[in-house]
């Protein structure tokens, strides 16, 4: 028993184990250096430290001082109970001094030790088995006998009385072995499905952490082409900012220099009329009238000098006109030198132009800030421009025409509509990109190269023909005349009030309508394009001139205004066709001749150009 008490004496408070490595606090109580190590690491979040058996705290973490005297008692305990520290249990018999048993008896339940064990009874009825600790388990909680057979139909351990007079009399039994056996194969079954699991799930990591592998590869290769895609664009920009800016430096200089030098001509004149003004007034102020009168003929003082005229004409030019920085060119050239730049740019390779949608909206003359990029624009592939001499050029004559059974009727492009970077041919028939045009700002003007035509279709049907080889990014269509003249939205298409067949960079070809984009299959491979209107019907439809002739798209509504010819250049040029004689194609798949099957219904009217 004294053993047994110093054992208790010897227990750390907090694992209720023999002390290891034993501390001591300040309040004098001990623990195991792990254990208080640990509580002090919890209690380092609270702002103040206590001890775990008497609550005391401290403000600051103690320190751990090792108790050599309690550690030295501990280790000479442990040297004399060795076995004890094994089984953890004592001899039922031995009751001077605990001394560690070794088997258990189930008849009798008690623990023996080696001495009591040889001097027990060997009758069948006293069971022994390994030493526990929980000999109550091993008997029925009824009949207080040991369990020795299994109940397989209610899956319980139960004893000789259950099964022949208690409550599991009639059921099929195992005994205890049989039973354990059959669990033991039952567990191994599931242990080898486990490790199945185990492997096929190992190898679906592997696989998981092979495909990452391919990703980051992947993602260094994209990496490391974009970075050198957007270097290779950082130097063509600055290039272009170096040019933009000496542009706007040269210009600057150039009106300064004409300023200055006006108005030193002006400050010399303002002298001359000063001199003149103080001579005039000694004259007034002299009291001898001879001497007035013999003065030489004054008119010439008063009379305007040569070369006032054309100083006024100078100076109101160079204020209107020579006197201030062009801004619009500089704005035109740095749009053409963004579009350039997108056109040298190897995109090609990108399956995806989302990586660069702000750039591509520039190079098609969007701007960055309003243009929306579209998913479905998977390749920028730019193409040579054709030249206006491979083309025909912008002079030769080519007719707008509005179809119908006895004739056509002329349609001409509306200058007072037009975009300052957007020239009108003489006929009105040809719209080609250019340079600035200076044209005076009205509110029908477009701020964007577009123009629409001067006659407007409020019944009937009508058809006109569009030469498009001479430029490599155009829109054509009909439009509203309410459309929008200002921003992105009044583009052909990027509204509710217009509809438009647009090319873009790379042999793309797509129909808008309020922005929604349908991409067209194939290549339209013929320069010339019709458009098809029936204002009663509520179609616009476009057609390629190839033989014969294909239905690109039809667009159905219900219009709500008269309908203008629209045409959009950003590249080069576009100009009006002559009446075709090829034959219709129709969106069912079928052909009819258009003079023979169209009624005359037709109302279209002139507007001043």
């Amino acid at each position: 028993m004294a053993s047994a008490d110093l054992r208790k004496e010897l227990e750390c408070s907090v694992c209720l184990n023999i002390y290891t490595d034993p501390i001591t606090l300040r309040c004098g109580h001990n623990f195991c250096r792990d254990c208080i190590g640990r509580v002090l690491d919890a209690q380092e979040g609270f702002g103040c430290y206590s001890c775990p058996e008497c609550r005391e705290q401290f403000q600051d973490c103690p320190a751990l001082h090792s108790n050599i005297t309690l550690r030295n008692i501990v280790e000479n305990f442990l040297s004399s109970q060795p076995h004890q520290e094994e089984s953890g249990a004592f001899c039922t018999y031995c009751i001077h001094t605990p001394v560690p048993a070794v088997k258990s008896c189930l008849h009798c339940e008690a623990s023996l030790c080696d001495n009591h064990l040889r001097v027990h009874s060997k009758s069948p009825e006293h069971v022994l088995c390994d030493l526990t600790t929980s000999l109550e388990n091993r008997k029925c909680s009824v009949h207080k006998e040991l369990l020795k057979y299994y109940c397989t139909e209610d899956s319980t351990c139960i004893c000789v009385s259950c099964r022949l007079d208690g409550e599991h009399r009639g059921h099929q039994v195992e005994t205890l072995h049989e039973a354990s056996e059959i669990k033991k194969k039952k567990l191994k079954n599931i242990l080898q499905k486990l490790m199945t699991d185990i492997e096929g799930t190992e190898k679906r990591v592997q696989s998981l952490q092979e495909q990452k592998r391919k990703v980051q590869g992947k993602a260094d290769d994209e990496t490391e082409r974009v970075t050198v895609l957007f270097r290779d664009l950082r130097g063509r920009l600055e290039d272009l900012e170096k040019r933009i800016l000496s542009e706007i430096s040269g210009q600057a200089q150039r009106v300064f220099l004409s300023l200055s030098e006006m108005i030193q001509q002006l400050k010399r004149k303002e002298e001359k009329l000063y001199c003149k003004m103080d001579y005039l007034e000694e004259l007034c102020n002299m009291m001898d009238p001879l001497t007035v009168l013999q003065e030489s003929d004054t008119g010439d003082l008063c009379d305007t000098e040569d070369g006032d005229d054309e100083d006024r004409e100078r100076h109101d030019e160079l204020l209107h006109d020579g006197g201030d920085l062009d801004v619009a060119g500089i704005s035109h050239t740095l749009h053409t030198g963004l579009s350039d730049i997108m056109s040298g740019v190897n995109v090609e390779k990108c399956t995806d132009t989302e990586v660069y949608p702000q750039y591509i909206s520039v190079a098609k003359g969007k701007s960055h800030t309003n243009a929306e990029p579209s998913r479905k624009r998977l390749k920028f592939t730019p193409t040579k421009q054709r030249s206006h001499e491979e083309a025909g050029g912008p002079n030769i004559g080519a007719v707008q025409q509005t179809w119908g059974v006895l004739g056509v009727t002329d349609i001409l492009l509306k200058v007072r509509t037009a975009g300052n970077y957007l020239h009108i041919s003489d006929d009105m028939k040809t719209a080609s990109s250019s340079s600035h045009q200076n044209r005076p700002e009205i509110p029908e003007r477009f701020q964007c190269p577009q123009v629409i035509s001067s006659q407007r279709f409020s019944s009937g049907r009508h058809c006109w023909e569009v030469d498009v080889g001479g430029s490599v990014y155009w829109k054509v269509g009909m439009c509203y005349p309410s459309i929008d003249r200002r921003g992105v939205q009044s583009w052909i298409g990027c509204n509710k009030k217009s509809w438009g067949l647009e090319r873009l960079w790379g042999d793309e070809y797509l129909v808008m309508h309020d922005r929604k984009e349908t991409p067209l299959p194939g290549r339209v491979s013929s320069d010339r394009v019709r458009i098809d209107l029936d204002y009663e019907a509520g179609q616009i439809s476009f057609y390629e001139l190839c033989d014969p002739i294909r239905h690109l798209h039809t667009f159905t509504t219900t219009f709500t205004e008269p309908l203008h010819a629209g045409i959009g250049v950003w590249k080069g040029f576009i100009k009006i066709c002559e009446k075709s004689s090829q034959r219709l194609v129709t969106p069912q798949g079928g052909e009819s001749d258009w003079f023979n099957t169209q009624p005359r219904r037709e109302s279209s009217e002139q507007e001043p150009t």
